[in-house]
């Protein structure tokens, strides 16, 4: 089964065409070397994955025929220990941070308040 498919089917990716994009761009590696979409898997072979921020290391166990739920789609591979550790510390970190930095702005300032900043920052509209 090509690389790209299987990826895709795992539902690493949303689409091949994203998960085409992350092995051209070295974002996946099978048997710890850059590969091609094309580059056939089979059982037992080693890859790591980075996405973001975040990274796994696994063995696929599965060639699936088609694309399953994401609950069969887990069975498809084996994530090693400490690539599974080394996830859950990160998502922690990450979500600290989140909290620490307290509450985003998401909505964009009035009119009033835009004028406002721009007579505080001396500029004209």
């Amino acid at each position: 089964m090509r690389l790209d498919k299987w990826l895709w089917a795992a539902r690493f990716f949303k689409t091949r065409k994203l998960a085409v994009e992350a092995i051209n761009g070295g974002k996946v590696h099978l048997n710890g070397q850059r590969t091609k979409p094309g580059k056939e898997v089979q059982s037992g072979s080693r890859l790591r994955i980075h996405k973001g921020s975040l990274a796994w290391e696994i063995e696929v166990k599965v060639l699936p025929k088609q694309r399953r739920p994401a609950s069969e789609a887990a069975l498809f591979y084996e994530e090693s220990e400490d690539s599974i550790c080394k996830r859950q510390r990160l998502s922690a970190e990450l979500r600290d941070q989140r909290i620490a930095a307290g509450p985003q702005q998401t909505e964009k300032p009035s009119k009033r308040n835009r004028r406002m900043i721009h007579r505080f920052t001396n500029k004209s509209e």
